[in-house]
């Protein structure tokens, strides 16, 4: 055997490790932003209405916390609008600005986490639609909403600074942004039909 052959023979024997083929997180593919959150951690959100932290209790809710861990970590809130906002009872994001990568979010649906703690003032909630169909949207509450509780939203952390900049967020627009349009135009629809609309600048896990 000469010597380019058994180089080659040599080459083919390696074995790569399992890490060289594993899948590298992005946005427009949801089963690979699977990261297990930490027990606890905080995220800054930076808006238009100015900066407030959130804190995540895993324990509270391991699905919900590690979901929104990794959106947060990957960006996903990034250039987000405030686009439903009631006085007394929640305001709530979620909705990628990009349609073409929002589409992919549509069916990733999450498991129930139990409910184990209640809705109340400051909590951060994942939205849904029934059983098993939480996504992206989160909410959060402004005032004492346990009757949530009864309908499988389970918080999973809580507003713990920044709460008077939270009920701060423009609530002129309420519920007339249609989510529908949201889905299918993104920031190009709330930024023109809504230009008074609240936004997250950027949010990022803290150190």
């Amino acid at each position: 055997m000469n010597r380019v052959v058994q180089a080659l023979a040599l080459v083919a024997a390696v074995t790569l490790p399992a890490a060289a083929f594993a899948q590298k997180p992005s946005l427009n593919d949801p089963a690979s932003l699977k990261e297990q959150a930490p027990a606890t951690y905080k995220v800054r959100f930076d808006t238009s209405a100015g900066p407030f932290v959130v804190t995540v209790t895993r324990a509270w809710a391991p699905r919900g916390a590690d979901r929104f861990y990794n959106l947060v970590k990957n960006g996903f809130f990034d250039d987000s609008g405030f686009f439903r906002v009631v006085p007394g009872f929640m305001v709530q994001f979620g909705i990628y600005g990009d349609p073409a990568t929002q589409k992919h979010w549509a069916n990733a649906n999450l498991q129930d986490d139990p409910v184990t703690q209640s809705n109340t003032r400051g909590k951060i909630t994942f939205a849904n639609r029934g059983p098993n169909s939480r996504t992206t949207q989160v909410f959060i509450n402004f005032g004492s909403n346990g009757f949530l509780d009864k309908q499988n939203f389970a918080p999973f952390g809580e507003v713990t600074t920044g709460m008077d900049v939270v009920e701060k967020i423009n609530a002129q627009y309420r519920e007339q942004p249609q989510q529908p349009r949201i889905q299918a135009e993104g920031n190009a629809y709330l930024k023109k039909e809504f230009p008074k609309l609240d936004f997250i600048k950027k949010a990022t896990i803290e150190k």
